[in-house]
C-alpha cells in the first residue's frame, strides 16, 4: 500500500479534532521501536551539529506528553547491550498508560551501541502487541538499515499474512543508505535515500516518513502515534510514496 503523505495526515487528524469529541483509534496499543545503535551517536560532516541521540531525545521530550495520555504504548530499545553487536534486542516494557515519562528517561539513559536488527525488532515489538489476535501499531524509529541479515521486506509480508489488525509506521532519522552492505540484503529495492525499513510500511498499509530535524521527528511520533485531539498540520516531514 501506498504511504500516505504525513502532511495530508495531519491536516486530516487536525481536522476530524473539531468534529468529533473524542479521538478514533486510540484504544489501539502501541510499541515504539527505538534505534540505539552506535550511528546515533556519531558526529556528521557537522561537528558543531548535535548527534542523532541529543536531537531524539529532544523530540521524545516534545511528543511524547501528547501521545501517552491518549494510547498505551510500550518500548522496545536495539543496539546498546552486553551480548554480540546484533544480539541486544531489550524490550522494556509493553503497552502502559501514561508512558511518557517512562520513554523520556529511557531514551535520555541510552548509550549508542551495537548495530541494527531491525527486523528482528519489529518483530519482537509485534509479538509484544500479541498481533495475531489484537489490533496493534509498531512504531519505528531508525537512522538507518538492516545490519544484522534481517529482512523487513519479508517480515513485512509475514506480518501482513498473520496479524489480526496490525500497522507499521517507519520514521527515518536522518537516514544514510549503505546500498552495497552485505547484511543489508533487501536494500538494493530502495533508492532515494530510503531505509530497506520502508518495506515493513508498505506491506503493512503504514507511513514511511523521512525526518531531518528535531520538530519534524515529533510531529512524525504524534502522527503516527497520536489521535485526531492532538494533531498538528504544520512542520511536518516528507512522507516517501
Amino acid at each position: 500500500m501506498r504511504a500516505l503523505s504525513l502532511l495530508a495526515a495531519a491536516a486530516v487528524m487536525t481536522a476530524s479534532a473539531t468534529a468529533i469529541p473524542a479521538a478514533p483509534g486510540c484504544s489501539t496499543d502501541a510499541m515504539l521501536v527505538f534505534d540505539g545503535s552506535a550511528s546515533m551517536n556519531e558526529v556528521g560532516f557537522d561537528v558543531s551539529k548535535p548527534t542523532r541521540i541529543v536531537e531524539a531525545r529532544q523530540a521524545m521530550r516534545d511528543a511524547m506528553p501528547d501521545i501517552a495520555p491518549f494510547r498505551r504504548v510500550g518500548l522496545l530499545v536495539y543496539g546498546p547491550g552486553e551480548r554480540d553487536a546484533c544480539g541486544n534486542i531489550d524490550l522494556r516494557f509493553g503497552p502502559i498508560a501514561d508512558a511518557a515519562t517512562p520513554i523520556i528517561d529511557a531514551v535520555e539513559d541510552l548509550v549508542p551501541k551495537g548495530l541494527t536488527p531491525l527486523a528482528a525488532s519489529v518483530r519482537q515489538a509485534a509479538e509484544a502487541l500479541d498481533y495475531r489476535r489484537a489490533p496493534g501499531i509498531v512504531v519505528l524509529v531508525t537512522d538507518g538499515n538492516e545490519t544484522c541479515g534481517g529482512r523487513p521486506c519479508a517480515l513485512g509480508d509475514a506480518l501482513a499474512r498473520e496479524a489480526a489488525d496490525l500497522t507499521v509506521h517507519v520514521i527515518g532519522f536522518k537516514v544514510v543508505v549503505d546500498f552495497f552492505s552485505w547484511d543489508n540484503p533487501e536494500q538494493q529495492s530502495y533508492e532515494d535515500g530510503n531505509t530497506v525499513a520502508k518495506c515493513l510500511a508498505d506491506r503493512t498499509g503504514g507511513m514511511y516518513v523521512s525526518t531531518e530535524t528535531v520538530d519534524e521527528l515529533a510531529d512524525a511520533l504524534r502522527v503516527t502515534m497520536g489521535c485526531a485531539l492532538i494533531g498538528r498540520s504544520e512542520g511536518v516531514g516528507r512522507a516517501a510514496g
